[in-house]
């Protein structure tokens, strides 16, 4: 979408089992397979071709890749076999162990996992090559059709894929999520909540291990138990230690996800544990609590069984949740919202969501470090009305995402930092001018400016009214953006009125085809191939296509870049 004004009332949650049908036919995926089926044909995705395109679009394959269809390359394929386990998850040759982690973490709720790949899929009667699966998306969830052609190289899916090579959920489903990024190398390297948001349009928060709160074992514990998606990481000081082993046998500046957690009796004590997985299906701990540590040789048969503990190599070991603090630095919580589950009995959130844009020379107004733009971003009116329970405070999560930057890297783009700040309402409904902001402080703020997709933290503030004013950490940076606010209680926001004197001229009359002029029918063409079925690009496009069009015209002049964010 482009840059441009987005309706400013809040958005209701989608309704369960709503998504939108995504493929460029406007065909639903039953419509897509009907088709198929009755032409006797096997579906293949002009959306998602198979060949370099789909793969990489900064590099080419190492090896040459040939794309298989599942009964190519087993004799019995299925698509789930003995349901959806966190085996079923290995890394393949991709950087993308942070999605994978947030895929593990899914398995672990049937519901949300029925929401994210559809039932009744298989490779039995009425088999078309077509499969299909549901991500959220800026307040929406889209259905994402795919043919089951994947990368293969000696007959191996070169990608994700199970520890039982006759299954195929999981690597389908990391294609569908690569169709929709544009490629599978747009997935390289990002964080375990990005893709746990997209699984359940929840919200993310995130806790620095050593700062942890002291009920932080409870909080995990409430947290899987209402459904939510745990992750955890060890941080990296420098490029050099990404992925590096540990002597313990953890790997620095990789995603894991936690799958369990529960309490031993061990030498008259009582031992808190801590369940984590490694998406490489493989390379564990071997500290303390680990497959083969000598602490299982005091556990009972029941207890070990109701721990499900096994001595495999597959990924998945135990810890004492002490040590667990002492070598984890990050965990990743993403809570769920009302739209990710309709069982009564599980946790949600109030939520409220806006959609907006930062337009240069309008609305892209900068941090507070530029007063004199800052006024111009857009602004939010937030009114807490009810306490927490026993408390003289009101609890929300405040998150800001955002909106296709990963999809943009093709183009060269990447995430903005951003952040937000958070000031008493005056309480008149308009626009606040520079002159408030001059000599009125935050009364709270995100806990950082930071280039990742989204940032969220949690508040305790008095019942009162606020504004949030959500920016870019340099001023005339664009974006479209989604700020949602989540509440235990209820909570009213609204996006303020005003006039930032923005001046657009009246949009001209195209041209007819039969009048165009070679360069525009060059600008046609490249506008058709990047727009997509709903023919509309936003900033980066139009600079790509701007470039590609002056170049073939033998023109000097180019359209200035975007530079990179600054940390």
């Amino acid at each position: 979408m482009p840059y441009t004004y987005k309706d400013p009332s809040p958005q209701a949650p989608p309704v369960p089992q709503s998504a939108r049908a995504t493929h460029s036919t406007g065909q639903t995926y039953k419509e897509l397979k009907l088709e198929c089926q009755q032409k006797g044909t096997l579906f293949e995705d002009c959306d998602f071709p198979a060949n370099d395109s789909s793969l990489f679009y900064s590099e080419k394959p190492p090896v040459p890749f040939v794309w298989k269809r599942p009964g190519e390359i087993v004799k019995d394929p299925q698509f789930i076999l003995g349901g959806a386990t966190r085996t079923d998850i290995c890394q393949g040759d991709l950087g993308d162990c942070w999605l994978l982690a947030a895929l593990a973490s899914l398995t672990l709720n049937e519901k949300i996992l029925a929401r994210v790949v559809p039932q009744n899929q298989d490779f039995g009667p009425g088999y078309a090559g077509i499969f299909h699966f549901q991500f959220w998306q800026h307040n929406e969830w889209l259905d994402i059709v795919v043919d089951d052609r994947l990368p293969t190289f000696r007959d191996r899916l070169v990608f994700l894929h199970s520890a039982d090579l006759n299954e195929f959920w999981s690597a389908l489903l990391e294609k569908a999520y690569a169709k929709l990024n544009g490629s599978y190398e747009a997935l390289k390297g990002g964080s375990s909540i990005e893709a746990m948001e997209d699984f359940t349009g929840g919200v993310g928060e995130t806790f620095e291990v050593k700062k942890a709160p002291k009920n932080f074992y409870e909080l995990l514990q409430r947290a899987l138990q209402r459904g939510s998606m745990v992750g955890c990481s060890i941080d990296i000081s420098s490029a050099a230690e990404s992925e590096a082993r540990t002597p313990n046998g953890l790997i620095k500046g990789h995603a894991y996800s936690v799958t369990g957690l529960d309490e031993v009796n061990y030498q008259g004590r009582t031992v808190k544990l801590i369940r984590v997985r490694n998406p490489w299906g493989q390379v564990e701990w071997n500290g303390a609590w680990s497959d083969n540590s000598s602490e299982w040789r005091s556990i009972s048969p029941s207890e070990k069984q109701q721990l499900h503990h096994t001595a495999l190599d597959d990924g998945e070991f135990w810890m004492d949740f002490e040590d667990f603090l002492s070598h984890f630095d990050k965990v990743e919580v993403c809570n769920l919202t009302p739209d990710a589950l309709e069982d009564n009995a599980v946790h949600k959130w109030e939520v409220s969501v806006h959609q907006g844009s930062w337009v240069r020379g309008a609305t892209a107004g900068g941090c507070r470090n530029f007063i004199e733009t800052f006024w111009t971003n857009p602004q939010f009116k937030l009114q807490l009305t009810e306490k927490d329970e026993g408390q003289d405070e009101c609890t929300f999560i405040a998150a800001l995402m955002q909106n296709d930057r990963r999809k943009l890297k093709k183009l060269g783009s990447e995430m903005l930092t951003i952040g937000y700040a958070i000031y008493e309402s005056p309480n008149k409904d308009e626009h606040l001018t520079k002159e408030f902001f001059r000599f009125h402080a935050s009364k709270a703020r995100s806990k950082t400016y930071i280039n990742l997709r989204e940032v969220s933290d949690r508040f305790a503030l008095p019942p009162g009214d606020y504004i949030i004013v959500p920016t870019t950490y340099e001023p005339n940076q664009e974006a479209n953006f989604c700020l949602r606010v989540f509440s235990e209680k209820k909570a009213v926001t609204k996006e303020m009125d005003g006039n930032v004197n923005i001046d657009l001229p009246e949009i001209p009359e195209p041209t007819q085809p039969q009048q165009e002029t070679e360069e525009e029918k060059q600008f046609r063409d490249l506008f058709k191939q990047i727009s997509g079925p709903d023919m509309e690009i936003n900033a980066e496009e139009l600079e790509y296509i701007l470039n590609a069009v002056l170049k073939k015209s033998n023109r000097q002049h180019q359209i200035q870049e975007n530079k990179p964010p600054v940390m």
